[in-house]
């Protein structure tokens, strides 16, 4: 049975992922910052019939959590098949490039970036061990310099995000670092966008959380012979999904 965390998943994107995952037979760890949280949402799962999914505290901006799910993931499983690095945050808005302060930058890049890279570097090694090692990492449209920089795309004029789009444009970059060390490697590393959705994030406006799901899902099951260094957003581009950075 093939394993999988998913950081950030008490809620919203992240725990229907869960739930997706779930259903196709795979072992879910289930991130939360909150280990109660995470363990009464696993409670509440179990109940409506979900198997397999697993509460671990996870605070991508605390090492030492961190460590402690990385050798529980270890000492269970031996290997991790699967990571979504799924936790994040907007910061204070709106933000603007002219006035939003440093310190808002530090609070987000902590989690959006660091928190990413902190999550990869400690649970590489266990990556390294399956067969078929996969790493999404959760990103935005609004992340593409291409196309934010464009006045032809839709959300050209969307500026009070400076801060979260800065920061998944970091982010974008790891990404693309990371598949480039691994190009000769099994893993496939991907930044995936789930698109719009209706969750506490976006003050429920957007998609429905089922398919923004399922868009994570399709990336976190890729198998040896798919993509790996690219940017999807299947919301933006209905056809290949690929988007450009």
């Amino acid at each position: 049975m093939k394993s999988v965390l998913i950081t950030g998943a008490n809620k919203g994107i992240g725990l229907e992922t869960a739930k997706q995952l779930s259903d196709k037979g795979l072992l879910v760890y289930l991130g939360s910052r909150d280990i109660d949280k995470g363990k009464a949402v696993v409670k509440e799962l179990q109940e409506k019939g979900f198997k397999n999914i697993r509460a671990v505290q996870i605070d991508v901006t605390k090492e030492e959590t961190i460590a402690a799910a990385r050798d529980i993931i270890e000492k269970e499983q031996g290997k991790l098949d699967i990571l979504i690095n799924n936790a994040g945050i907007s910061g204070v808005v709106p933000q603007n490039a002219v006035e939003t302060s440093v310190a808002h930058y530090d609070e987000v890049f902590d989690v959006n970036v660091y928190g990413v890279i902190r999550v990869t570097q400690a649970f590489i090694n266990l990556l390294k061990r399956s067969d078929e090692p996969v790493i999404v990492n959760v990103s935005t449209s609004v992340g593409s310099l291409s196309l934010q920089s464009s006045p032809e795309w839709p959300a050209y004029d969307y500026a009070k995000y400076a801060v979260y789009a800065s920061s998944k444009a970091a982010m974008n970059m790891y990404t693309v670092h990371l598949a480039y060390e691994l190009r000769d490697t099994a893993f496939r590393i991907n930044a995936v966008c789930p698109g719009y959705t209706k969750t506490d994030f976006t003050g429920y406006n957007g998609g429905e959380v089922e398919e923004a799901g399922k868009r994570i899902v399709k990336y976190a099951l890729t198998g040896p012979d798919g993509p790996t260094g690219k940017f999807f957003s299947e919301e933006s581009n209905p056809g290949t999904g690929e988007i450009p950075w």
